[in-house]
């Protein structure tokens, strides 16, 4: 059996953050996921889906993204139900995440947004005037064990 979710995604508002009684973080937050098609009037649709975060991820969740941040997620589907306080059944399907990955840098989606672009090694491209590295044209002198991956 496989149940594996990839989201890609941005918080719809600030994640919220509680402990267990017996002190276990955990961070319940939405992600507006868009979809890959647009509608018949041409505008482009998202999905807003409920995930869950369990411990240290959790707390870097909360503490480190806000309400427009760019994060990915890997985890798992679930369902659970509960009886509400009118005694009825009610089933919450939501998305338990085994990781999430921070896709920009804090602050990243309201100050530089119009800036940045995804470039898939997990951080945000720089504006270019904010590059180190402009017209030096040199090359750089750096062994393999300096390398971040």
């Amino acid at each position: 059996m496989l149940n594996r979710v990839v989201l890609a995604g941005r918080l719809v508002r600030d994640p919220e953050l509680k402990y267990t009684p017996n002190g276990v973080a955990v961070a319940n937050f939405t992600l507006a996921v868009n979809r890959p098609f647009k509608s018949q009037s041409g505008e482009s649709e998202a999905d807003f889906i409920n995930c869950v975060v369990w411990r240290k991820p959790a707390e870097n969740l909360a503490n480190y993204m806000s309400k427009g941040s760019l994060v990915g997620v890997d985890g798992r589907v679930q369902t659970r139900s509960f009886d509400n306080q009118e005694g009825k059944k009610v089933y919450v399907t939501e998305i338990v995440a085994d990781s999430v990955q921070f896709l920009e840098s804090k602050g990243g989606s309201n100050t530089q947004s119009n800036n940045q672009s995804y470039n898939g090694g997990g951080q945000a491209n720089q504006q270019q005037n904010n590059d180190p590295f402009k017209d030096k044209g040199e090359p750089i002198d750096i062994s393999d064990d300096d390398l971040p991956f």
